[in-house]
């Protein structure tokens, strides 16, 4: 694997200083960039415009404990079984004791989440033990809290935004910390340095791994593959969740249709108008990867269908608004006919390493939300607790870059603490380019290393990729980097799938089935260091 995404040179680039530079502009990024203007310059990259993120896109809400009826101790239970014995139990218990706070502050900014008789209205959705997630506008949370952040960002002096920012490397000086990052702006084509104090990676996940996802165009990876390549551990890379139920009409893309439809009563149906979760604990409410298993054997025998009209007729437009509309638009009324559906790759449970303060491997690097991983989701992510895992962690982060630059005293690096480390595989004069395309990886991925996974397939997609990798050299093309990123990604992933010899949360494998109630162990793997290594679920030091 390369050192570096393409290659460059220290007087081509343009070269900017911030205290806090914040790579990504979803609820980690933006949340982050908030919490640290109290008491650093912050200048925040986003990859295309800053609405642009897996954030915007999420339907079913944000879970936090806030109502009477329930507990953090409560969240923390379901969390925990939701996660299949792979859950930190530092992380999960700073995000469900620091969760209220933080939605609170939230709301304080200006986030509206629906109300019912004036109090906070709240929905059930799977695995959960109480109606605990909030959402806003029926069925565009994401939208809502992404319009808040934007809004407070925005008008923030000692916040600085640059859009069409693509992230290429991370640097680090001679003693191996990380000071700043390469990007590549996209409207004049030209390489500029960020240095900073602390780097924040909230790049989101990657959902365009795979040919089936509900992601947006944007979630390639690219904050995991630079971290990979600047040396940073990542942990749990085999996890990568399906959701259950996105929109299956040929020609259309792969819509997410919220859990939060399940939790208020919608069923799942096979060909033959059969509720085939009925026998399963949770039913329709199981963990996520039980549902997308589920789905997944009864389309092998024929079409599987979410029934609305168990919802009513009168509450299906009112509370989903924007799923009804889509889905009308598609040529089907959820009030009269079922939806067909399928399961799509939808959020990264592994990611960059990092401790519950958000702390990778790396000195001064940090990360937070899908890029990153605390163990906080365990094997399998919770419903609705991804929006509240960038609050919460984004907020930590914050906590301890201050604490640090108190304790070091800390000042900006300089040009000249760039250590221009030699790129192990640079192009070669008329190298010919191999004719790959994105396609190619995602349908590999989504038939050797999707939601059923088995030893010969996995083998066949490392050496596939392994193969493209070393032979593709990018240009300065957008496409062409983010499809280098997947392939790097895409690599990781199957390595960790082939080391784990086991069936839990969202990684199955099909020559392994039963889970291996001994084997409570994450899968850690860094750049060079050879084979997949594992350690004990325990707290991250």
């Amino acid at each position: 694997m390369r050192r570096y995404l393409v290659p460059w040179r220290f007087e081509e680039c343009r070269i900017y200083s911030t205290g806090v530079l914040v790579l990504g502009s979803g609820i980690a990024g933006l949340y982050t960039a908030l919490k640290a203007s109290e008491y650093f310059e912050v200048t925040v990259l986003t990859k295309k415009g800053i609405p642009e993120s897996n954030t915007k896109h999420a339907q079913g809400g944000i879970a936090v404990a806030l109502d009477q009826e329930d507990s953090p101790s409560l969240h923390y239970e379901d969390t925990l079984y939701a996660g299949a014995g792979l859950c930190e139990s530092d992380s999960v218990r700073a995000l469900v004791e620091d969760g209220p706070l933080r939605v609170e502050e939230l709301i304080r900014m200006g986030a509206h989440f629906d109300r019912k008789n004036g109090k906070l209205a709240f929905t059930q959705e799977a695995a959960h033990s109480r109606r605990r997630v909030l959402h806003a506008n029926g069925d565009a949370t994401g939208e809502e809290i992404e319009r808040t952040l934007i809004a407070q960002a925005l008008g923030e002096e000692r916040i600085l935004v640059k859009e069409e920012q693509f992230l290429l490397d991370l640097l680090k000086n001679s003693k191996g910390e990380v000071i700043g990052a390469l990007s590549l702006n996209e409207l004049t084509h030209e390489l500029e340095i960020y240095l900073a104090q602390a780097v924040v990676l909230a790049t989101g996940g990657l959902g365009q791994l795979y040919c089936y996802t509900t992601n947006p165009e944007v979630a390639t990876g690219d904050g995991i593959a630079a971290a990979y390549r600047a040396g940073a551990q990542l942990m749990d890379m085999e996890f990568v969740q399906f959701h259950p139920t996105a929109l299956f009409i040929p020609g259309a893309p792969r819509f997410l249709i919220s859990e939060a439809v399940r939790g208020e009563g919608a069923q799942l149906l096979n060909a033959q108008g059969e509720r085939f979760m009925q026998d399963v604990p949770g039913k329709e409410l199981a963990p996520r990867d039980v549902v997308a298993r589920g789905i997944w054997r009864e389309q092998a025998k024929g079409e599987v269908t979410l029934d609305f009209r168990p919802i009513g007729v009168a509450k299906v437009p009112r509370r989903f608004p924007m799923i009804y509309q889509t889905c009308l638009d598609y040529g089907i009324n959820v009030l009269e006919e079922r939806l067909p559906v399928a399961p799509a790759a939808h959020y990264m449970m592994g990611g960059v390493r990092t401790d519950e303060r958000g702390r990778t491997s790396l000195p001064n690097l940090y990360a937070s939300g899908e890029c990153a991983c605390n163990g906080v989701h365990g094997a399998n992510r919770l419903a609705s607790n991804s929006l509240l895992d960038g609050l919460v962690f984004g907020g930590r982060i914050v906590e301890d870059i201050v604490n640090t630059a108190r304790a070091k005293g800390s000042s900006n690096p300089q040009p000249r603490d760039i250590y221009a480390e030699k790129d192990e595989k640079l192009p070669e004069a008329g190298q010919e380019q191999i004719p790959l395309k994105r396609e190619e990886l995602q349908e590999l991925m989504w038939e050797y290393v999707g939601i059923i996974r088995e030893e010969e397939g996995l083998k066949k997609a490392i050496k596939l990729i392994g193969s493209w990798d070393s032979a593709f050299i990018p240009e300065k093309e957008i496409p062409q980097l983010e499809l280098k990123n997947l392939l790097t990604a895409g690599y990781c992933v199957a390595r960790a799938a082939l080391a784990r010899e086991e069936s839990r949360g969202g990684h199955y494998r099909s020559d392994y089935p039963e889970i291996n109630a001994r084997d409570l162990k994450h899968s850690i793997q860094a750049r060079g260091t050879g084979d997949v290594c594992t350690i004990p679920v325990s707290r991250v030091d």
